[in-house]
């Protein structure tokens, strides 16, 4: 066999190519190592994409040697035919998975100088809306990419050119098989627009309090208030009611009930819950007012009321309150505490004083 033709074997046309995406490998690693060495001690953003898109420009160099490769070999017309396609296939995947990184990079920058503190609303709103129009972007991102790439095969083209001509029952089908998915997006793009919630609100959903911590493409996480993670789909927020206790405001209003004797010092209680609200660190300064609110029977319900900047110290406050209330009527009227009482009527006082049974037979044989 002549050198020509061993050279025209499939095998060594297969080993000369992988040969030059080894050498493409090769001078990535080595550009790469200067770049870093020469980014470091930066973070910027230019630097901050140049990092992220490491991998997507080891994708390109490959995709480089093989284009420069293959003219070069001698390869049968169904080799050559395949590993352009899938070079055209790997250039498209490069695009999308760039304007991936590039979205990403510019959104979180963003939102990384927002302030996501209870009393800034607008920071929150801005945040919000970002990180929702961050996740719906990148699933379109992956969606068109994803399009392309199955479209520069011919049997996939062929099958969603009859799809589209015969939307019929198979339109339908796949229609109501998507309908979570794009309810959830489509409820995504409402909340970035409506704001009916925001990044840190208190929300209370099924019951659980907690802080939406995390809004997603499809869905919401919530950090309860004893830091279990609670997942809700987006839907949820469009569809059914909840509790958002930071909607336009992080103040609340806190209260606390005792249920107390008619004998409590009801003048003297408002003056102590006002000594103990203005000695508290989360009492805001605005509300604190003592009312009696309903009776019972044996007892009366007194219920405070006192305003804190946030739900967090609402709580403490509330707490605090119930606490050295109940304390100070331990001390200064125990009688105000809940008491049963129990009256002894006539009937009761002569069936006692009626002497016993064996008490008058004894009476009798003595007289």
């Amino acid at each position: 066999m002549t050198y020509s033709e061993l050279l025209s074997t499939e095998a060594v046309q297969l080993a000369l190519l992988a040969l030059a995406v080894i050498f493409a490998l090769s001078v990535h690693r080595l550009v790469w190592r200067i770049v870093l060495r020469f980014m470091s001690g930066h973070d910027g953003l230019i630097w901050r994409t140049a990092r992220r898109l490491q991998r997507p420009f080891r994708l390109v160099l490959v995709i480089l040697a093989v284009g420069i490769a293959l003219p070069l070999l001698e390869l049968p017309g169904l080799w050559e035919q395949r590993l352009e396609h899938g070079a055209r296939a790997l250039l498209i995947v490069f695009v999308g998975w760039s304007a991936l990184i590039f979205t990403d990079v510019l959104t979180g920058r963003a939102i990384s100088r927002t302030s996501l503190k209870e009393e800034d609303y607008g920071a929150r709103t801005t945040a919000t809306q970002l990180n929702v129009l961050q996740k719906v972007a990148k699933i379109m991102i992956i969606l068109l990419t994803a399009g392309v790439v199955l479209s520069t095969f011919e049997g996939v083209r062929s099958f969603g050119v009859s799809l589209f001509a015969s939307a019929g029952a198979a339109g339908l089908v796949l229609g109501f098989a998507a309908r979570p998915v794009l309810a959830n997006l489509i409820a995504g793009i409402q909340i970035a627009l409506t704001q009916p919630i925001r990044l840190n609100d208190v929300v209370i959903v099924e019951d659980e309090w907690g802080w939406i911590e995390e809004i997603r493409a499809t869905y919401v996480v919530i950090r309860i208030w004893d830091l279990r993670r609670m997942v809700v789909p987006l839907a949820h927020f469009i569809e059914k009611p909840f509790q958002n206790w930071t909607r336009e405001s992080s103040q609340i209003i806190g209260g606390t009930t005792w249920h107390l004797d008619y004998t409590a010092p009801v003048p003297e209680m408002r003056k102590k819950l006002r000594e103990i609200c203005e000695q508290s660190e989360y009492f805001d300064g605005k509300v604190c007012v003592l009312q009696v609110i309903d009776t019972s029977q044996d007892t009366i319900e007194i219920r405070a009321l006192m305003s804190a900047r946030n739900s967090p110290r609402a709580w403490e406050l509330r707490c605090e309150v119930r606490e050295k209330m109940i304390d100070w009527l331990q001390r200064a009227h125990p009688h105000a505490l809940p008491r049963r009482r129990a009256e002894v009527t006539g009937p009761v006082e002569t069936r006692m004083a009626r002497p016993a049974p064996a008490a008058n037979e004894a009476r009798a044989k003595s007289a």
